[in-house]
């Protein structure tokens, strides 16, 4: 009866991780299982700290990759935010916007205020956070969302280029009447909002109060 060695356990767990494209669960399967000796892990509990390590990875991986796709501007986080900067914002409201119930709702959110009141810093932050919570969201200001329809409208594809931000659970459109729109921009910038309503959410920020938005 031939015996196995530790040795060749080893090379055999290598093998596998990589035959399954587990590169984090290959790095550390050999402190997990040095761990796993020394403290008496069952064959279970030894198996749930592999997965455990490779599923965290690949949450954390996808989590980057979404970030990189909804090509924000800068990255930002709620727990950067200086809210001792704008007094006027009220932390549980903002925390509670944190647990992303909205995008599970389907609501919106918009951001009124100033220029310099940090809107855009909040619009980033909870964007980062869906993706890290594993949604998909695409970022870009209300102009440069006018453009990209507007070039989707001209290669006659608009209907398609709609379908298929619906399927991107949240949008984020960023100073929202910043630049006036013309008539043709303006029922771009309705048919996206209008192609999302209960279907996705949004987020919005603008300088304006609801009672100006009609001059966008």
């Amino acid at each position: 009866m031939a015996a196995t060695t530790t040795t060749d356990t080893g090379k055999d767990l290598a093998w596998l991780c990589r035959a399954l494209k587990a590169p984090s669960l290959a790095a550390g399967i050999d402190r997990l299982a040095g761990r796993a000796r020394e403290e008496g892990w069952t064959h279970e509990a030894f198996l749930a700290a592999c997965l455990q390590r490779e599923v965290h990875a690949r949450a954390s991986h996808g989590g980057e990759a979404r970030i990189k796709a909804a090509r924000f501007p800068a990255r930002k986080t709620l727990e950067d935010f200086d809210f001792d900067h704008q007094r006027s914002l009220r932390r549980d409201v903002i925390a509670h916007l944190g647990q992303l119930d909205f995008v599970a709702a389907r609501d919106n959110v918009v951001f009124l205020g100033p220029p310099g009141t940090d809107k855009t810093h909040l619009s980033v932050a909870l964007g980062v956070r869906a993706c890290l919570a594993g949604h998909r969201v695409a970022f870009a200001t209300a102009a440069q969302w006018v453009d990209r329809l507007g070039a989707a409208h001209t290669a006659g594809r608009l209907q398609d280029e709609l379908r298929r931000l619906g399927r991107t659970p949240l949008v984020v459109i960023d100073e929202v009447g910043y630049i006036p729109f013309d008539a043709d921009a303006a029922n771009l910038f309705f048919q996206l909002i209008s192609s999302r309503y209960e279907r996705a959410s949004v987020i919005m920020s603008s300088n304006k109060p609801f009672s100006r938005w009609g001059e966008v």
